[in-house]
Formats: structure tokens, sequence, C-alpha cells
């Protein structure tokens, strides 16, 4: 078995949504990024590169190419999944946690753990979604950014 982690953070701007876990979220706030920003899926892919000792995100999904841009995150996550199973590797679990004050997160965490278990073909109870505040401290706290974590396992066919 290997374990991986990941990290993903990203400012906010105004705008009329954000896309977590491949779910868009109406709200007063975008997510500033080369791609749609998706900071949940991208601490995802590093979580998973890092476990297959693959590298990062960066290494698959250079900002600097315009074949990226505005890439769906869910996209460049299927290509890290199709790598992984050529490799026989299989996912055991996913953990995630979004840092932000906006948006809340309580109504749409049962979505996100469903959209992501149908891209990963794994059981929505190998994935958990969490998210907190920072109770006003940080960029998070001060709705200037947000950020996400993710810790996965994986294993050998």
């Amino acid at each position: 078995m290997r374990i991986g982690q990941g990290y993903d953070a990203h400012k906010l701007i105004a705008g009329d949504g954000i896309i977590l876990g491949g779910i868009k979220i109406d709200c007063d706030f975008s997510i500033e990024a080369y791609s749609d920003g998706d900071i949940l899926v991208h601490a995802l892919i590093d979580a998973l590169l890092g476990a297959a000792s693959y590298g990062d995100l960066g290494t698959f999904f250079p900002s600097n190419d315009i074949n990226f841009k505005d890439i769906s995150s869910i996209e460049m996550l299927k290509k890290i999944l199709n790598k992984l199973e050529k490799d026989n590797y299989y996912i055991i679990n996913v953990d995630l946690t979004y840092i932000g004050s906006v948006p809340n997160l309580s109504e749409f965490k049962e979505n996100i753990r469903k959209n992501l278990s149908s891209v990963l073909k794994i059981t929505k109870d190998a994935i958990s979604c969490k998210a907190t505040t920072t109770d006003g401290l940080g960029f998070e706290g001060k709705k200037e950014g947000v950020s996400s974590l993710c810790v996965v396992l994986i294993d050998k066919k």
C-alpha cells in the first residue's frame, strides 16, 4: 500500500460560482485559476501522483501550456486515473478537506462524494469530504482565497 497527500490553494475573485469535486456551486465568488480551479480535484490529483511517485500536477499539466487553459479538472483526473490503471494501481480510499469561509459546503458534500465516486470508480463510502473554516484567520478566513487538502491510499493489483 502507498499513501499520498495533496494540497492546493487559489485566490478568490468576484464571480458567479465555484467548481468543487466536479460540482458547480453557485455563490458570489469564483476561483482564479488557469484551469477550472477545482481545488478539491487538484489536491486529489496531487495526492494520487504522490502515492504513485509520479510527480505533481504541474508535471502533467503545466500552467504555461495553452492546451490546458480552462481544462476541466475532472478531465485531468481521468488522465491520471488512466495512468494509474495502466500501472495496476487501484484506490482504496480518499480523504478530502476543503478550507474556506465561502461557499458553505454543508449541502454539497454528498453530491461531491457521489460525483467523485463515479469518476474514481470506488464506492461513495471510500470517500470522505469535509469542510472547515479558519474562524476568520488567514486568507481563507478573510475570503481572499480557499485551500484543500487530500490524503489517499492506493495499492497495486
